[in-house]
Order: C-alpha cells, then structure tokens, then sequence
C-alpha cells in the first residue's frame, strides 16, 4: 500500500518542491507518493504523513514563520498532530512549527547576524521519532543548512534535555560536539527537535537536499528521515 506524504506550500516556500521530488521519485520503489497542500486549504485529505518545507514563507515578515503558523491550513496541521501523525518541519517549516506552538522553543537570529549556507554534521539522538527511529543514536550524517534565523533557543533546555527531546545536534565530521561544530550559535549545537509524542520533528538542516548522490553536498544520508517515516508508517499499518 502506498504512502502519502502531504507536502504544505506556502507564498515565499522554495524546497516544497524539493521534497515533492523525494517523497513522489526518489522513494517512488518503496510505494511512497506526494501531494501538495496549499496554504488556504482547510482540510488535508488523506495523507499519512506531513512536511512544511523550507523557504521564506509571506517573505518571513514580522519573524520567520510567524504570519504562516496562521494559516488556514495550520488548523489541520494541528489536528493531524494531535492524532499522532507524523510531522516534519525542514528550516523554514521547523521556525513555522515552533510558531505554532507544535514544538516548543524558537529560532532566533544566528550568531554574526549572518545568513549561513554550508555542509554540517548532525549527531542522531533523543527520543525515537518517525522519522529517526532507523537511525541508530549516536550515528551523525551530512546535511546542508541555509537560513538567517536558525539559532535555536528554549526557556528550559535542562527540561527539553531531560525529555530527550533534543534529536538532532551539531557536531563535527568525527560525531564531537563542542563550539567550533556550531553554525549559528543555537544552544548546545541544538539542531532539531521533536514534541513530547515524539511524532512532530523540526529541524534546520535540508534532509532533501541529500537525498542523491548525484547531488554532492551530504550525499544521500538524508534520505534515511524519509524512509523510516516510511517504516514506522509500514508497522503502523
């Protein structure tokens, strides 16, 4: 049986493509397909599994992500989530979700106030999620980041840690954290984070972006996000 991910396209989206072409190509041999939703929907339709994908969605006014977590489509978005469907928020779709309040913390402004786009390691960890749960913890794979307001920060992050909460963190080639693995300055290299089910994921580096080889950059060592999305929908059938 084939899997549906919902791909959410926003005015000022530019990867909602990207990840269309993952989830509808890529993976089309291991019964996956794609659909676009656009902003103004008010229903999802039937989709297993969500990505608002990154970009600069209504040109990231007022503060990224903040004027899309109105949408009318978030309202959808919410209930999904609460019924326990899986959920991934890639750059500009992680600041949308902390904007939501479908996961906790913020993204503020990097360090040096600059715009950063470059290959990073991410360190796998935390709770199992959707889409981690394949990944044994502690592997870190190569990813791409490009933003301007991806330091991540939370009022309690001994809490957040505490939780396993944390899945997703900055690390050098060799899998150690320290401040020099650190783009933007997001406190303790945090890179991605998930609720408190587990089934809502947000993070800053591009998993689409490497997802083929072809491509360079991280390779295809993000495609492991989508395929065992694909797996827990597969043993949850």
């Amino acid at each position: 049986m084939a899997r549906t991910f919902g791909v959410i396209r926003f005015p000022g989206s530019n990867c909602d493509e990207d990840a269309l072409h993952v989830v509808q190509n890529v993976l089309a041999e291991q019964q996956s397909q794609g659909r676009l939703l656009w902003h103004k929907d008010s229903k999802l339709g039937d989709v297993d599994a969500l990505i608002v994908p990154g970009g600069f969605s209504y040109g990231d006014y007022l503060r990224a992500g903040a004027m899309a977590a109105h949408a009318p489509i978030m309202q959808a978005v919410k209930e999904f989530a609460s019924a326990g469907g899986p959920v991934l928020g890639i750059c500009n779709g992680f600041q949308i979700l902390c904007e939501a309040g479908l996961l906790e913390g913020s993204l503020a402004r990097n360090v040096g106030l600059r715009f950063v786009c470059k290959d990073v390691y991410c360190r796998v960890e935390g709770k199992p999620t959707p889409f981690t749960r394949d990944i044994p913890a502690g592997r870190h794979i190569k990813m791409s980041i490009a933003h301007a307001e991806g330091r991540y920060v939370h009022p309690d992050i001994e809490r957040l840690e505490g939780e396993a909460q944390v899945v997703f963190r900055y690390c050098d080639a060799d899998g150690g954290v320290s401040e020099a693995s650190n783009p933007n300055g997001s406190v303790n290299n945090i890179a991605g984070v998930c609720n408190a089910m587990g089934n809502v994921v947000g993070l800053m580096p591009h998993p689409e972006r490497a997802c083929e080889s072809i491509l360079g950059g991280g390779g295809d060592e993000g495609l492991s996000l989508f395929v065992s999305a694909l797996n827990t929908l597969g043993v949850a059938q």
